[in-house]
């Protein structure tokens, strides 16, 4: 679990006392294909770690249309920004696959906070990270051509999930699924990751996405 956990940049920025608070207060949870693991406008029952699979945090309106606005994976945290301000769950969080979860339950988790309230900062720096990458992905969305985006989403994803080291990731999604999250259509996305992969900077199979080469792909992005 641990090393898990430490592929996120979040987890290994936290001080010793706060890492130790939410690994022993955590519990693993297994969630099915499909299954809930809350809805949006549901209270806020705990923070939770990605420990193996994937979770599509989106949601979808009145009329059906869905939208995808990320998919979190192993060593990722989310649920804070509930528990933060108190009020309900922004979005729908699904399993995208078989998922096994860390959950650190609210109860436990606020009275650590009441105990160590310099702990509030660094739970705070986990909504922050996430707001500087919408600020890019917002960014990308409006300034960059359709190759851009989808390289910037991948780095995104890299940075994010994988840490800024790593020099080969494994990202865990169909393009199908990338496609959502950009707002591209599939053949678009299928098209450009072909282009990327022929020319060495990523290796595509189903459901999942190598990327071989990562200085290119800060390159593209560029």
């Amino acid at each position: 679990m641990l090393a898990i956990l430490a592929e996120g940049a979040w987890f290994n920025r936290l001080s010793p006392s706060f890492r130790a608070a939410l690994l022993a207060d955590g519990r693993e949870m297994r969630f099915a294909a499909g299954a809930p693991v809350f809805w949006r406008g549901d209270t806020a029952d705990g923070l939770y770690a990605v420990l193996d699979g994937a979770v599509e945090i989106g949601g979808v309106d009145a009329a059906g249309h869905a939208a995808t606005l990320i998919h979190v994976q192993p060593g990722m945290w989310f649920g804070e920004i509930a528990l933060i301000d108190g009020m309900a769950r922004t979005h729908d969080a699904i399993a995208v696959r078989e998922t096994m979860l860390l959950c650190v339950p609210r109860g436990p988790l606020f009275a650590g906070l009441d105990q160590r309230p310099g702990h509030w900062r660094e739970l705070a720096w986990l909504t922050t990270e996430k707001l500087r990458l919408s600020f890019r992905a917002a960014e990308a969305a409006s300034l960059l051509s359709a190759p851009q985006q989808v390289a910037t989403r991948l780095m995104m994803m890299v940075d994010g999930y994988g840490g800024t080291g790593a020099r080969h990731t494994t990202l865990r999604l169909s393009q199908e699924q990338l496609a959502a999250m950009l707002s591209l259509s599939r053949q678009t996305v299928n098209r450009i990751l072909k282009a990327l992969e022929q020319n060495g900077v990523i290796a595509v199979s189903h459901g999942r996405i190598d990327i071989v080469d990562l200085p290119s792909l800060r390159t593209i992005c560029e």
